[in-house]
């Protein structure tokens, strides 16, 4: 960590052992520059051609690419697979960055699935899909660096892992799932807090069956993740969840990929090949498989369909999704808070990342 001072942009700010705090460091010029709140993005794939779950070991690889898109904090998301990668992934987590890495952090891993539903598995591979268990769960916990699991609440034995997984500390989001409102009303009993990717993978709402879209818009306790790309949802669709969940309870996540900053062509999902081309990720049927953009370019889709202010579209990215981790190191600059800044041009694009008072991504080349 370093120390360092913040000037000229449109916030001064003093960073001092990694912390917001006085500093006697070297000047970072932001001259122009817009000073936001490090982003957090809970639901990333991958970047750079590196896929979580088929490469696992080369996560922080992936977290010093997500610096150059202005994010200084991420869940690597491990989707169904062989159980290996799960084990792989915390491993590679445990064992720490490499000597001299710098770049956006993994605050744990997100699970999503295997415990999904099948006909609203979306991209997950079917062969991996598993029922709901107590022995299936068994060693995931918060500690262990299982942060989020996405599970569907309707499957036998659901909610008893729902409150195993909270009681363990883990942030349990609905997803993937053909739920009932019944179903998500007791998963929201048993402490789940979210929904991923409101809208994909799961019932739509119906006027007497509301299901998990109903459950998130209507309910004050539930935070949903939205995938802005601009493909995932309609804009109709995304301006209504905005104006009924604000950005306390919108969280914008990218669902990012291995296709994040390469060309049109095939890459991978996990175990299967997925094809990019005009800004979407797909599998070879067309279903789409997560995305190609970045968390600040959803960012930028959200403000122009809905017409929020700049504030508002950049809390979905930062007090938001650390309210859902229960970190209150991040996600705001104030002082005695983690030194996570993410500096922008008048087009929301990202110039300089710094993480923990650490230059991560510099744009200008200094």
């Amino acid at each position: 960590m370093s120390d360092m001072r913040v000037r000229g942009g449109s916030l001064d700010v003093d960073i001092a052992g990694g912390a917001i705090a006085p500093s006697s460091g070297p000047v970072l010029d932001a001259t122009g520059l817009t000073v936001l709140p490090g982003l957090i993005d809970l639901q990333v794939n991958g970047a750079a051609g590196l896929d979580v779950t088929a490469q696992p070991e080369r996560l922080w690889e992936v977290g010093a690419a997500l610096a150059a898109y202005g994010v200084t904090g991420w869940l690597p998301t491990v989707i169904t697979s062989e159980p290996r990668a799960r084990g792989r992934a915390l491993a590679t987590l445990s064992a720490g960055p490499p000597v001299g890495w710098v770049g956006a952090l993994p605050l744990g891993l997100h699970l999503e699935g295997p415990m999904i539903a099948r006909d609203r598995r979306g991209a997950h591979p079917e062969q991996w899909l598993r029922p709901p268990s107590l022995d299936l769960v068994e060693g995931w916990s918060r500690e262990a660096g299982v942060t989020m699991v996405t599970l569907a609440p309707e499957l036998p034995g659901a909610i008893a892992v729902v409150e195993a997984l909270v009681g363990r500390g883990i942030v349990v989001s609905l997803g993937h799932t053909a739920a009932g409102t019944a179903d998500v009303e007791a998963a929201v009993a048993a402490g789940a807090r979210c929904v991923t990717h409101l809208g994909n993978a799961m019932a739509p709402m119906l006027s007497r069956e509301p299901g998990p879209v109903g459950a998130a818009l209507g309910r004050s306790d539930l935070v949903a993740g939205v995938i802005c790309d601009g493909h995932h949802v309609h804009d109709d669709f995304l301006r209504t969840a905005w104006r009924t969940l604000g950005p306390g309870r919108f969280l914008s996540v990218s669902d990012a990929t291995a296709a994040l900053g390469l060309p049109d062509g095939e890459t991978r999902l996990g175990d299967q090949e997925v094809f990019v081309a005009d800004g979407t990720v797909r599998l070879a049927d067309g279903t789409l498989a997560g995305s190609a953009a970045s968390l600040v370019a959803c960012l930028r889709v959200l403000r122009t369909a809905t017409g929020c202010d700049l504030d508002e579209a950049v809390a979905t990215a930062t007090t938001t999704p650390a309210a859902v981790l229960g970190d209150a190191t991040r996600g705001r600059i104030a002082p005695g808070l983690r030194g996570d800044l993410t500096l922008v041009d008048d087009d929301l694009v990202p110039v300089v990342t710094v993480v923990g008072g650490v230059v991560a991504y510099d744009a200008r080349g200094q």
